[in-house]
């Protein structure tokens, strides 16, 4: 490839489908974490059938970790002394394939034709191959792979086999392996995974009639898994079949000849189980359970399963962008990765990866309640619900850390799989108390959204007045009676322990009014929680003194108190290479300047809007534009919400490439590990919340649409209240359609409209002009404009 020849795009610009028709071997980590299948309980990264070679191999039940020392440089109070990793689990996805003794490597021999399809519809990883060996013999190989998401403990792989030409014996070896050994990292990415060694300890292996079943436990955390496989096998011919097992491998062995014309199909059924609590019979049951289920299903059964489930979810998830193809695409491998981080995990954690790879451990942060819930409340609601509930189910550890850290009610982890916290780095760790308003509006988030009372108090009662009761003893009132909340961390890790951070002031504000209300709306069960009316007034009280800094002298908020007044970052003498500034500069140097790592101020214009006016939102969105440089994956959708709001819709569009594509392009060099869910939530949230304007509160949605040059048409559905609507908007308006549901009031613009049987169509208003603002040097955002001639267009906003 010449200097000025372009690189080849990955894969195929598709509306359904993300397509690979060129295998590459530099890039196989990437496409892993692309074609992984989950279903939020099991995560199966896209290896290659045959297991090698491979990029990270992977396979993932979420919660299921080992804990390993948390060693700190020097002791001190509060520090976590443990963490927790997720486990790369037994891997029941490798199907070896021998050629007249030749094994199957796309290493060797001659590859002529390489194609896996990941199909957002069919909920399916397809890989067709023709293979020609060192000894010159020719197969096609077609397999088939998904992760129910309907049978929650079950994969399943159909596999065939052909001989193209000549004559060939087939070997197929169907295997568990536990204990995989794993790439050595380069240690220096703090984004990495602590990679443990062999870390499952044999129990159980069983093989024999048709079935193998593999059990191990940890060695440190208690906890037990199994895993099981199944065959159905399709021969012409005469056929042999074996299954034998060990400690750690599990293997049926099948073999056959094939003459040109026939086909060997072997459809492959793995389920897995683990517990913390129940017994080594209990988990070899349920295995042996679930591939009897699956196997009653059948493959095709699966398959029009997994299809139908698929086809409810687009019902009510569905996004539909004219004009730019790459974003089409991106916005619903968005929708169908945070489908499978959080379709079945029932009451467990989503990880920032999903089960997509191991990148953080396996942690989930307050990603997931920020950025990936609210796609999940408005689109697939019942998983929200269930994530929320693991938060619940985790409220007593949440209790105790905050006792520990002697304050009142709950402080949550920053950082974790089971709900004890695993940061032990304090500024961006514990101090990051946001986390506790994050997961109360979220709360208050689905609540609105649904309606559900039974949640309500079952759930988020509890919740809320938890979080309120920290904010309560965390912040004080000054002798003015101005209530501060002091030495925090906000979203920006770039600007640690500060004063008032607007953020966490206008979140944390929130959580103590909603506290205050849910306690009175439900006085029985507040009154269970030990909530007096004094204590409901002082939440209140605090919230209505909460302050709210604001800078007069730049007529602009201040990220926390005194930011406007730190010297700002050399941003002209920062050379390209040098970013991420956290990995070329110390923080100290930092959190002393004005620059920021992540949109904080502008989450704030986004989640708290009704605290600013729209004056101060274009203001503070200008002066930030100048600091931000996004140096995390999450803030380039938040940018890309308020552009389009204050009237930058070119921009907004810039950034909202720039979060659809992070995987698909991998953007951040660090797709291997995983994929960046919250980042890639910030498609939906930039085209609903951003092009959308939507907006929720008080059982009312809110819309502002507006199209930037670059999108001509832009449609998507969404769940509310019981409803499901369709909003498509064009250039000079927007049209309403209830799909199904009683019907609900919305605001389009400042017209309040009641929709009904019939769809509401009314103009958008026109939009002032502003001038673009300005990035920093080297940090502004790839334009997604591209005229007919294939050049980039940057128009004025």
């Amino acid at each position: 490839m010449s200097d000025q020849e372009p690189e080849r795009p990955l894969f195929r610009v598709e509306p359904w489908v993300v397509r690979e028709t060129d295998l590459r071997l530099d890039r196989l980590a990437q496409t892993e974490s692309v074609f992984a299948l989950s279903n939020g309980h099991l995560g199966l990264r896209g290896n290659l059938d045959e297991g090698e070679p491979h990029g990270l191999p992977g396979t993932y039940l979420n919660s299921f970790y080992e804990a390993r020392p948390l060693p700190s440089a020097e002791a001190a109070y509060g520090n976590p002394e443990s963490g927790q990793t997720v486990i790369n689990v037994t891997n029941g996805k490798i199907i070896r394939l021998l050629v007249d003794d030749e094994p199957l490597d796309v290493r060797y021999g001659r590859l002529h034709r390489h194609e896996r399809v990941l199909d957002l519809r069919a909920g399916t990883l397809t890989r067709e191959l023709e293979w020609t060996s060192p000894a010159d013999r020719t197969v096609r190989v077609t397999s088939v792979r998904l992760v129910s998401l309907t049978q929650r403990a079950v994969a399943a792989i159909s596999y065939e086999v052909e001989p193209v030409g000549d004559p060939v014996r087939v070997v197929v070896q169907s295997e568990l392996v536990a204990n995989e050994a794993l790439p050595e990292g380069d240690g220096r990415d703090p984004r990495g995974t602590a990679a443990l060694r062999a870390p499952l300890v044999g129990e159980e292996h069983m093989a024999g009639h048709n079935k193998v079943v593999l059990v191990h436990g940890t060695r440190v955390s208690g906890l037990r898994m199994a895993a099981g496989m199944a065959h159905e096998i399709e021969a012409p011919g005469r056929l042999s079949v074996d299954d034998e097992s060990s400690e750690d491998v599990g293997r049926t062995t099948i073999a056959t000849r094939l003459e040109p014309g026939q086909k060997l199909r072997i459809v492959k059924y793995v389920a897995y189980g683990w517990s913390g609590r129940r017994s080594r019979p209990a988990l070899h049951d349920q295995v042996v359970g679930a591939l009897a289920g699956a196997r009653q299903t059948g493959f095709d059964g699966l398959l029009d399963e997994q299809r139908t489930y698929l086809d409810e979810f687009w019902r009510g998830a569905d996004v539909e962008v004219d004009g730019d193809a790459e974003l089409q695409q991106a916005a619903r491998f968005g929708l169908f990765h945070i489908l499978q981080a959080g379709a079945r995990a029932e009451r467990r954690l989503i990880p920032s990866k999903g089960l997509t790879g191991p990148g953080y451990d396996g942690h989930t942060f307050w990603d997931s309640e920020t950025y990936v819930l609210p796609v999940l409340t408005y689109t697939q609601p019942d998983a929200a619900a269930d994530a929320l509930s693991w938060r619940h189910m985790t409220l007593p550890l949440a209790c105790e850390r905050a006792r520990q850290l002697g304050l009142d009610g709950a402080a949550f982890p920053w950082r974790t799989i089971r709900g004890q916290e695993c940061s032990g780095y304090w500024p961006a760790g514990t101090a990051a108390f946001h986390i506790n308003a994050d997961i109360a509006d979220a709360v208050v988030r689905y609540v609105d959204a649904t309606g559900n009372e039974q949640f309500e108090r079952e759930v988020g009662l509890e919740i809320v007045v938890a979080t309120a009761r920290l904010w309560r003893s965390l912040g004080h009132h000054d002798v003015e009676g101005v209530f501060r909340i002091d030495g925090v961390t906000g979203p920006d890790e770039y600007s640690a322990i500060a004063d008032n951070n607007i953020y966490t002031n206008l979140m944390a504000r929130r959580n103590l009014q909603e506290a205050a209300r849910m306690a009175m709306r439900h006085p029985d069960l507040a009154d269970r929680l030990g909530v007096s009316s004094e204590e409901a007034a002082s939440w209140r009280d605090a919230a209505a003194a909460m302050f709210i800094p604001y800078d007069d002298r730049l007529g602009v908020h201040p990220q926390s108190e005194g930011f406007t007044n730190h010297a700002p970052w050399d941003f002209e003498d920062t050379p390209p290479e040098n970013y991420p500034l956290l990995l070329n500069y110390p923080y100290f140097d930092l959190y002393r300047k004005q620059v920021v790592k992540q949109a904080d101020l502008v989450l704030a214009l986004h989640l708290c809007d009704e605290a600013f006016t729209a004056e101060q939102k274009a203001r503070d969105f200008e002066y930030y534009e100048t600091l931000t440089v996004r140096d995390s994956s999450l803030s380039a959708q938040t940018q890309a919400v308020i552009a389009a709001e204050v009237g930058h819709l070119e921009l907004a569009h810039d950034y909202l490439g720039e979060t659809a594509l992070v995987d698909l392009h991998d953007l951040n060099a660090n797709t291997r590990d995983g994929l960046h869910i919250a980042a890639l939530a910030g498609a939906w949230t930039g085209l609903v919340a951003g092009f959308g304007g939507m907006r929720a509160r008080d059982g009312l949605l809110r819309f502002t649409p507006r199209l930037p040059g670059g999108i001509s048409r832009l449609a998507f559905r969404m769940r509310y209240r019981d409803n499901r609507i369709k909003i498509t908007v064009t250039a000079d308006k927007a049209r309403y359609e209830l799909l199904e549901g009683p019907g609900l009031k919305l605001v389009h613009h400042a017209t309040d409209l009641t929709l009904g049987d019939e769809p509401a169509e009314i103009a958008i208003p026109p939009l002032p002009p502003r001038e673009p603002p300005t990035q920093p040097a080297g940090r502004e955002p790839a334009p997604r404009r591209i005229d007919p001639r294939g050049h980039e267009v940057r128009t004025p906003s």
